[in-house]
């Protein structure tokens, strides 16, 4: 599946940015304040920094936001 230029099958050689994901969430859990929707955790650093850091691989459940015109 292609978004604008980005092929969303295909894995990046950087970790995904969280904050243009749209599982991403900010907890008020102010010891945990990021969040993954998708895979349903709360962390002190972004989700995707804590699936490298836990499976040594890129978070695989990233999905692009909808840009806004």
């Amino acid at each position: 599946m292609r978004y604008g230029n980005l092929d969303v099958n295909q894995p990046t050689k950087t970790a995904p940015n969280c904050w243009a994901c749209v599982h991403f969430k900010i907890t008020h859990d102010r010891r945990r304040p990021y969040g993954c929707n998708a895979m349903g955790f709360k962390s002190r650093v972004l989700p995707s920094l804590e699936v490298i850091r836990a499976h040594g691989e890129h978070c695989l459940s990233f999905y692009p936001k909808p840009r806004v015109r």
